[in-house]
């Protein structure tokens, strides 16, 4: 947690965080409404509701705060990464692409970043660059090659990915 928060709102984020942990979003969103509007306003409690939204699934709104996350950390990734999942699951494929490839250079640091591009390029039609995404991704972080082979947006590329 954030050690320049104070001690009570460090916990009232433990406690949002703990609930998503246990799969309870709601409750979280609960939490997350009852923090005092200072805080609300705060990166790390945006981010939060960004996270506890895409859960319930609620791209309308997730995708609003994932763009204020933008404007509160336009040099950190995760808000970029959000915003472009969010475009993508309300089948705005190509703005999603286009909102991670003119976020920051920090990006390109993040195992996430080139998978989602990955993805994005499969669903676009774009085979090849879809591939060197997602051999940069699994060169960051081996783990990505598990998920590439489950996800339905790299389906093209499966045969590629055997086990």
């Amino acid at each position: 947690m954030n050690a320049t928060l104070p001690v009570e709102h460090q916990k009232a984020l433990t406690c949002v965080q703990g609930y998503l942990e246990l799969g309870m979003p709601a409750e979280a969103v609960r939490e997350l409404k009852a923090l005092p509007e200072v805080l609300k306003e705060s990166p790390i409690a945006v981010e939060m509701y960004v996270v506890v939204l895409i859960r319930l699934e609620r791209w309308k709104t997730a995708t609003t705060q994932a763009r204020k996350l933008c404007r509160l950390q336009p040099g950190l990734p995760a808000g970029f990464i959000h915003l472009a999942y969010c475009q993508h699951e309300t089948g705005q494929t190509a703005a999603a692409r286009q909102t991670l490839l003119k976020g920051p250079s920090t990006l390109h640091k993040e195992a996430t970043y080139f998978y989602n591009l990955a993805c994005y390029e499969a669903v676009l039609g774009d085979l090849d660059s879809a591939r060197r995404h997602l051999a940069r991704s699994i060169s960051i972080n081996k783990r990505f090659l598990e998920f590439a082979r489950n996800d339905t947006d790299l389906a093209a590329l499966h045969p590629e990915l055997k086990h």
